[in-house]
This record gives structure tokens, sequence and C-alpha cells, in this order.
């Protein structure tokens, strides 16, 4: 039965090559045919399992893969739990290769858990969920994945998995960091931090704690940490040759740019790491580098533009892109209005080219932060400078008297009481 089945397998595996559509209906029947389920049939049928996913992932039909595991529900039964947690895992890992196929995992995983919650398989159950919750968190169904997360926390804490509750911690600190609730992002990073404290960590979930802890402490305006906690989950994920180190040495770039630094990032790209991931995430941090160092606001502009989808779609670099584009307003306003003493702020605006409300905006900003001395006068579209006031010492002194006066007379009272007594 089982040299039957492994010709069956090399044949369908031959006419994949050629015949994608007929290797499939072959290792569909080979797959999800009633018979022998000995040890030696089953790894045959795991196989042809992984045969089957990879020709759909080429062929991008995700939901051949969706109804592959639906209707190998019957099989499952017959073979080892943690075989079936495996292969169920293996297979929604394969539809989301598929491009475009978020919707149809959030329905396969919610279909899997009833099915799990139906066969009892806890175990199973919770790591979908999980998924499911991360899953949510992609769609930006933010309560749904918080409920979520919330049931899953108070079950694995009974059974206390500290795996499964970091990666639990951490993906709760994820959502709440997409909800700007940074203190509480920050409280599951370090219950987090706890649970993995206790056990061994693998180096790919390591490095995805220290990416989140970099992204926390670019929130709190500490790049420097930031930089440092990039750098480590950079260099774990380059170990284990996995695409998302692009990622972070991205944020890497990013930090180094807002502490100033942005002269440092063509050597830090141009290393032997870097080069290792050039590519349309780092030439768009080495643009956005460029841009900041010439002090361009058209330049800086021209960059999101070019790169829309490696800076404006990633939530965290561009809401610091945004910050460093206040910086480098501001900069380039005080530059522009320094020799002035009263200028029209249509001419201000056409030197720096932007709108006139935009600048007009940002002026009377600067003026309530303090940035500079000033007032605007909208009557006449004109932007008044005054020269910084010397500080007056009279006051400063006087105060600093009547506060010597007031220990004096204490001193004086306290003598006077003693001298009665």
């Amino acid at each position: 039965m089982a040299s039957e089945l492994e010709v069956r397998l090399k044949t369908a595996t031959e006419l994949g090559t050629s015949d994608a559509a007929s290797a499939v209906e072959q290792l569909k029947g080979l797959v999800l045919e009633d018979g022998s389920n000995d040890t030696d049939a089953v790894r045959i049928k795991e196989q042809a399992i992984a045969q089957l996913c990879e020709l759909y992932i080429k062929q991008g039909i995700a939901q051949g893969l969706a109804d592959l595991l639906t209707s190998l529900r019957t099989f499952f039964n017959a073979i080892p739990k943690a075989k079936t947690a495996k292969l169920v895992r293996s297979i929604i890992d394969s539809i989301a290769k598929v491009p475009g196929s978020t919707q149809l995992q959030v329905d396969v995983c919610r279909a899997q858990v009833e099915w799990a919650k139906a066969e009892k398989r806890t175990f199973l159950r919770q790591r979908i969920e999980l998924r499911l919750a991360s899953l949510y968190l992609q769609v930006k169904d933010y309560p749904a994945a918080l409920a979520l997360i919330g049931t899953l926390l108070s079950e694995v804490k009974k059974l206390d998995d500290k795996l499964l509750l970091v990666d639990i911690y951490l993906l709760e600190s994820k959502v709440n960091h997409a909800l700007r609730n940074v203190p509480k992002a920050r409280a599951s990073l370090t219950a987090a931090r706890t649970a993995a404290n206790a056990i061994y960590v693998p180096l790919q979930l390591q490095a995805e704690i220290d990416c989140q802890s970099g992204i926390l402490c670019a929130e709190e305006k500490d790049y420097k940490t930031a930089y440092s906690y990039f750098f480590e989950s950079f260099e774990q994920l380059s170990s284990l040759d996995d695409p998302r180190a692009a990622q972070v040495l991205k944020y890497m770039l990013l930090a180094k740019v807002m502490l100033d630094q942005a002269d440092d990032v063509p050597g830090i790209i141009s290393s032997k790491a870097g080069l290792k991931y050039t590519g349309p995430e780092v030439e768009a941090m080495r643009a956005v580098a460029q841009a900041y160092h010439d002090r361009s606001l058209q330049n800086f502009q021209d960059v999101l533009e070019a790169h829309k989808t490696q800076l404006v779609d990633d939530g965290v670099v561009h809401a610091h892109l945004n910050s460093l584009y206040d910086t480098l307003l501001q900069q380039n306003l005080v530059r522009l209005i320094e020799p002035f003493s009263r200028v029209e702020i249509a001419h201000v605006a056409q030197l720096i080219g932007l709108p006139v409300p935009t600048v007009e905006a940002k002026l009377s900003q600067m003026i309530l932060d303090k940035k500079f001395s000033g007032t605007l006068d909208q009557g006449a579209g004109c932007l008044e400078v005054f020269s910084p006031a010397a500080s007056d010492a009279v006051y400063p002194a006087a105060l600093d008297v009547l506060d010597s006066l007031g220990r004096v007379v204490d001193t004086l009272f306290a003598r006077s009481q003693k001298v009665v007594a």
C-alpha cells in the first residue's frame, strides 16, 4: 500500500511541472483516499499535502487551501493530535502566502476554532485563536483582537504555558500600540519579558520582543535606546535569514535620522549586513536621510510620495516622519524669517514653497510655542518679528530681597518668643 502511494506521489510531483491542474487532482485523490493510515501511509500523505499546498500557492488559489483544510477532517481524526496541529497550522501558513487572502484567513481560523472546540482540541484551538487575534490586528479590528486576547490570557495563565503567554502578551502590546495606548503596550511588553525570562525563547520570538521594545522606546522619543533594540533584533533576524530583517533595518535607519545622525545612514546601508537587504525599504530610508541632510521640504515630500508603500503605509515610520517633517518646517521657517522684522506671509510661503494657510497656521503655532517672539497681523497679511527682550534682573533681585527679609523676620520672631518665655 505504501509503495503504491509513493509511486502515485512521485507521478503527481513530476506532473506538477507541466500540468499543475492535473497534479492537484491526483494529489487530492491520494490525500483524501480512505484506506490504510499506518505510519508510512501517513508520512506519504503528509508529503502529498505539502506538495498540494505548494501548487495552490503557485497558482494563487487560497480558497483551494481552505477547502482542503475542511476535507481533511476525517484524516485528522485518524492521526495523532500533534500531527493534526502541525498540519492545520502549516495549511493556514500556506494560505497566508497567497496575496490578498487576509479575510479568507480570518474565516478559516474562525471555522477551525469551532471545529477544535467540538473535537476538544484545546492546544490547537488556543494557537489558532492567537493567529486569529493577530489577523484581527492586521485588518484593524482592535476591539475583537483585545477581547480574544483577554479570553486567551485567562485560560493560558491557568495552564502556565509560558511560551504561549509570551506570544499573547507580545501581541497584546502590538494591539495597544496600534491604539496609541503606549502605557498599556509597555505593560504588556514587560509581562512578555517577565514570562520569557523563565524559559528558553526561540531566536525569532526574541527578535520580535526586541523590535517591539525599540518601537515603544521610539514612541517615547528615546531614539538612542530604540536603535540599540532594533540593532539586536536585526542581528537575530539576519542570522535566521528572515525577510523581516529588512523592515527592522528600516527602523534602525529611522532611529539614526531622528537622532540627527543622517550622515551615518549611507555607512550602515553599505555595511556587509546592510548590503544583504538592499531593496525598496532601505532605499526609501536612504532618500529620507538625504532629504533631511539637505534640509529640503520639497525633497522630503517627493520622497514620501515616491515611497508611499514603505513610508506612509507603515504606521511606525509615518508617525515619526510627521514629527521629522514638522521639525524641518520649523527650522526652515526660523531661518527664512531671521533677516526680517516685518515680512508678508505670502512672501515667506513663496520662499518655502508651501500654501499660505499652511505657513500661517505653522507660524501662529510657533509663536504660541515660543519658538520666536512675534505676532501675526492678519489684516495686512504680515508677520512682525520682535527682537528677544533682554531679561530684567530687577524683579528676580527684588524677590530674593523679600525672601531674605521674610527669613529675618521669622528668625527675630523666634528669638522674641524665647525672650518672653
